[in-house]
């Protein structure tokens, strides 16, 4: 689990995060939403380190990471996962190549048991074949496949997704949905998804924040969004014409 305590964040005089206090919970896809401007990249930042609160703790499982020293944060960072909104993945090395790369820099597992751990993330990503292809000559939503069995070949205890559906049509965006709310309860992962897709969270949002000007404004499940008189979430939420006829339909 990662929790949030009294997270504050500013840049110069604009205070970005006001006091954030929240709960991520193991084996659940949580997802974070709001607007643009709304603070929640900068929430995502300083969760994985990239930023630091003047004032707050981030908590995992007990251990606060802000107050960590580097050598511990180092250590911590071993048990995360990363999936960028773009894949990231390296041109000039293949598939395997690029799951292998964590695993190349921080396992002690000899070459020949990294090469089929490798193999296992890729096939878990349904993806056994493609090991010797190049980025380049994949599409879009198999490099983001690639993406999360990199992610995945350490066996974090923690999964950050920034976007995961960025660019994608709305098929292979629910075959990313799915490869991620599986993966989360499979390896019983903490995992958090900083999305503007609504889709995301309707489908796979067991856990949604939604962050209002730095403040968080709504906690509760993708069930919960259709019966909530957040006035400001249900104006996010259903901007969108579909979802709003499905919120009618459910009425």
């Amino acid at each position: 689990m990662i929790e949030l305590v009294n997270l504050h964040k500013s840049f110069g005089d604009k205070e970005v995060l006001k006091g954030i206090s929240t709960q991520f919970a193991d084996g659940k896809t949580n997802l974070i939403i709001g607007q643009s401007g709304s603070g929640k990249t900068v929430l995502m930042k300083n969760i994985v380190g990239l930023f630091t609160p003047e004032q707050g703790q981030i908590l995992y499982d007990g251990r606060d990471f802000v107050r960590m020293t580097q050598k511990e944060r180092v250590m911590l960072r071993r048990e995360m996962g990363m999936i960028f909104q773009a894949a990231a993945l390296f041109d000039s090395m293949s598939v395997l190549e690029n799951v292998m790369f964590p695993l190349d820099m921080f396992s002690d597992m000899n070459r020949e048991d990294r090469i089929k751990r490798a193999k296992f993330c890729l096939e878990r990503v349904n993806l056994k074949g493609a090991e010797e292809k190049f980025p380049g000559e994949i599409s879009g939503g198999m490099q983001k496949r690639v993406a999360i069995a990199r992610a995945i070949a350490l066996n974090p205890k923690y999964l950050f997704c920034d976007e995961p559906n960025s660019g994608l049509d709305p098929k292979t965006s629910l075959v990313i949905d799915d490869l991620i709310h599986g993966i989360t309860q499979e390896y019983n992962m903490t995992t958090i998804i900083n999305t503007h897709d609504m889709n995301s969270v309707m489908g796979i949002g067991e856990h949604i924040i939604y962050i209002y000007e730095g403040e968080l404004e709504w906690t509760g499940t993708k069930h919960d969004v259709m019966s909530s008189t957040n006035e400001r979430l249900t104006s996010f939420i259903f901007a969108s014409d579909m979802l709003r006829k499905v919120r009618d339909a459910n009425k």
